[in-house]
């Protein structure tokens, strides 16, 4: 199986691929979250990332871009994104945000209860899907 870097095009199309696979089949996301994030130190493109995350409509879409009227907004580096959204590494989330490595503005509440929520077994192998197309 081919990898790629994470946020790279290639890496974006492919997990796009893996998430369409998928779609329909997963449990209804929990508490609805329009998630805006801002990604940093990218080590290609313009250095920044903008990308989104919206459960909203009950399934996970994780897409390039900006939400209008997002519930909460993420400003973190790319290693920190890389550890959160493909290692699942929910300790190194709670970690970087403790040590200022990610800035939230927004509705904590909603934040919280995402990462807080527990994780749909399809959900997982997806990840897991993703996890192994990651260099």
């Amino acid at each position: 199986m081919a990898t790629y870097p994470f946020l790279s095009n290639e890496w974006i199309d492919a997990a796009r691929q893996v998430r369409d696979e998928y779609q329909g089949r997963a449990q209804p996301a929990g508490e609805a979250v329009r998630m805006n994030q801002v990604i940093t130190d990218v080590p290609f493109g313009e250095g920044a990332m903008l990308a989104h995350l919206d459960t909203s409509s009950g399934t996970v879409e994780m897409e390039l871009g900006h939400l209008d009227a997002p519930d909460v907004t993420l400003t973190l580096d790319y290693a920190t994104a890389r550890a959160i959204f493909v290692d699942q590494n929910r300790d190194e989330a709670m970690q970087a945000f403790m040590a200022g490595k990610i800035k939230v503005q927004g509705d904590m509440a909603k934040l919280l209860g995402m990462f807080q929520a527990q994780v749909d077994p399809l959900a997982g192998e997806v990840a897991e899907r993703i996890k192994a197309l990651t260099e």
